[in-house]
């Protein structure tokens, strides 16, 4: 959860704009630049990755993408504002590179899960300090 003086990065994700992807990226590596987990670092820009594209693509809204860096947790989070829940699949073969995203979440992530708001909902994880 988030921690008292830790780092935040704070973004507005424009509907359908895929551009967002790779800034979200370099902004969160920024973000953790002096986190000192590199392993742990790569891991959470290919999975915040995987949640903003997801906000993006299977939404017609915007989106919020929020990192909290405190002393011992980075915690992601990427709110939109649809109401349908995400479903983890397990993709097929003629999924080509779709549907990974949440088991991609699922398998490196300490913690995940959704949480519904008044209007839409957040998915998020975590990712503790340690080595990977």
């Amino acid at each position: 959860m988030d921690q008292p003086g830790g780092a935040q990065l704070r973004r507005r994700l424009g509907r359908a704009d895929l551009r967002a992807v790779p800034e979200a990226r370099k902004a969160l590596r920024e973000l953790l630049r002096h986190w000192g987990r590199p392993g742990r670092s790569e891991t959470a820009e290919l999975l915040t990755s995987e949640l903003v594209t997801n906000a993006l693509i299977h939404t017609d809204q915007d989106a919020v993408l929020t990192a909290t860096l405190g002393p011992r947790v980075l915690r992601v989070e990427v709110r939109d504002f649809v109401g349908r829940r995400p479903t983890l699949r397990v993709p097929n073969a003629d999924d080509g590179t779709h549907g990974r995203g949440l088991v991609l979440v699922q398998s490196l992530a300490d913690a995940w899960g959704v949480r519904t708001h008044g209007v839409g909902k957040a998915v998020w994880f975590e990712l503790d300090g340690g080595a990977v």
